[in-house]
């Protein structure tokens, strides 16, 4: 079965980036959206950022429009959206699909539970938070309704740190 380690993906300006660049790290992919009750969640992910990007934790955003056109932005609109609006200087990706058809493999090695046995199930909707040790195995999944700073997460990561 492939790692996630072996997984490209499209930087918000248009890099193609090999999951393999962030191995040492504990990672927390995060799809997003500009338009979105739970939006404001850009706020809690930098200060997650801020707080642990130096202890060994990453934080990558991907932008995804498959729940009610909530992310109707171009790259460079999204881009511009996050930085002005929340400060955010943890990476974003380029656009991508989290469900359906045009499942991108990131998220289809996420949800598949072949690939994430303890945690798999379809993106129910936008930040979904999903926490990968530095083993590339998923290790813990949070829903949308549970913010970034809850202690439920910051007890997660700090647990991936110390592996």
């Amino acid at each position: 079965m492939p790692s996630i380690y072996d997984i490209e993906v499209q930087t918000i300006i248009g890099k193609n980036v090999k999951l393999e660049e962030y191995k040492s790290k504990a990672v927390m992919v995060v799809n997003t959206a500009s338009k979105c009750g739970f939006t404001k969640q850009y706020a809690e992910l930098q200060e997650l950022w801020e707080k642990y990007k130096d202890k060994g934790l990453m934080i990558l955003g991907f932008p995804a429009n498959n729940f009610m056109n909530q992310e109707p932005g171009d790259n460079a609109s999204i881009e511009q959206f996050c930085r002005i609006n929340y400060g955010v200087s943890f990476p974003i990706f380029a656009k991508i699909s989290v469900r359906g058809k045009a499942i991108h493999p990131l998220f289809k090695f996420l949800t598949e539970k072949e690939s994430n046995p303890k945690h798999a199930g379809k993106v129910t909707w936008n930040f979904n938070k999903f926490l990968i040790s530095e083993q590339g195995e998923v290790i813990a999944r949070f829903d949308a309704r549970t913010k970034p700073l809850d202690p439920e997460v910051l007890k997660a990561i700090e647990s991936a740190l110390e592996q």
